[in-house]
């Protein structure tokens, strides 16, 4: 089948200072976040002076991309557009509409289902073809690929790198996998399936087979992240709080994988970076974050195997009996039970 091109289509992040309150309030419109939580992760940002690093990290992977592409000599021009921040979807739509593209795929920065993962990209593309009218270009989204093998070893590499470190130095390191928490009642949703929990079964997924990957056998899926009100529950345990209990067991030292992060959000050099770390550091412990997958240029191989599943109708790669999901055209609903 013919597309032609590629629109990148990410969560987004402030570039500057003055951006971060009106990108918060994009991001949680309608959600219900008091004021003072959004006060509060504003702080975060100005940390890093109000920069997040995603959007520096996704041109860098749209340019790992854009080489893979031109390797294997496949000619799609690749766009990029955001849920939340600058360049918003809604303008690169219309940009690709401008430069005559009628069919493309889009590739969605998140392996996962459920709403935020997947669904709300699908709302995403739809309400972008709607603010541009009939000239907008068909656009099917690539499919969720938690369980593709390079996400897995790219993961997996990550991992193994950071495992390393720790035990050159005689520690025996627990293996922690995080994503980001969502609200319970979010998580119960049937999934394709039939069954609830679809998310997080992803999640918990990946992480099995990393770990198969490396051989490891005990290890630890735990939730960072949360920003709900807090009388509504979410997913946990915290990763923080994990790292307590585990010094209380006697664990020495923790490499965290965050799993549920294609690259480094605000919320995993924070969480991560700084709370997590400053926690263990407190208790004595040794900590090695891995690097997420998308700095690895087997996840830039990744994408061009799943633009390969439309345009050449290759076989998907999965490694897990979890159905496929997430492929749809147009921001339409997913097929029932998804």
């Amino acid at each position: 089948m013919s597309f032609d091109a590629l629109l990148f289509l990410s969560f987004g992040g402030p570039e500057g200072p003055e951006d971060v309150r009106p990108f918060l309030e994009n991001v949680t419109r309608g959600r219900g976040v008091p004021p003072e939580r959004l006060d509060e992760v504003a702080e975060h940002y100005l940390h890093f002076g109000g920069v997040s690093p995603i959007n520096r990290l996704n041109r860098d992977i749209m340019a790992a991309l854009r080489s893979e592409l031109d390797a294997q000599g496949r000619r799609l021009p690749v766009y990029f557009g955001n849920r939340n921040w600058h360049p918003m979807i809604e303008d690169t739509v219309g940009e690709m509409a401008d430069d005559g593209v009628r069919r493309a795929l889009v590739f969605a920065t998140s392996a996962w289902g459920g709403y935020s993962g997947c669904k709300q990209y699908h709302e995403d593309i739809a309400r972008a073809r709607t603010a541009v009218g009939e000239r907008a270009p068909e656009l099917v989204k690539l499919r969720q690929f938690f369980d593709h093998p390079l996400f897995v070893e790219a993961n997996a590499e990550a991992v193994r790198t950071a495992l390393a470190g720790l035990r050159e130095s005689g520690q025996q390191p627990r293996l922690v996998f995080t994503a980001h928490s969502i609200p319970v009642r979010a998580d119960e949703q049937e999934g394709p399936d039939g069954r609830g929990q679809w998310y997080s079964r992803q999640v918990a997924e990946a992480a099995r087979l990393v770990a198969e990957e490396l051989g490891i056998e005990t290890y630890d899926v735990v939730w960072q992240s949360r920003s709900g009100p807090p009388q509504v529950p979410w997913l946990e345990p915290d990763v923080v709080d994990h790292i307590e209990d585990l010094h209380a067991k006697g664990v020495d030292s923790v490499v965290v994988s965050p799993i549920g992060f294609v690259s480094d959000h605000l919320e995993v050099i924070w969480d991560l970076d700084n709370e997590a770390q400053e926690k263990a550091a407190e208790l004595g412990m040794g900590f090695a974050r891995a690097a997420t997958a998308g700095t690895d240029p087997r996840f830039a191989r990744m994408i061009v195997e799943l633009i390969a599943e439309h345009t050449d109708g290759t076989v998907p790669r999965k490694l897990s009996e979890l159905p496929a999901a997430g492929s749809t055209t147009n921001g339409e609903p997913c097929a029932p039970g998804c």
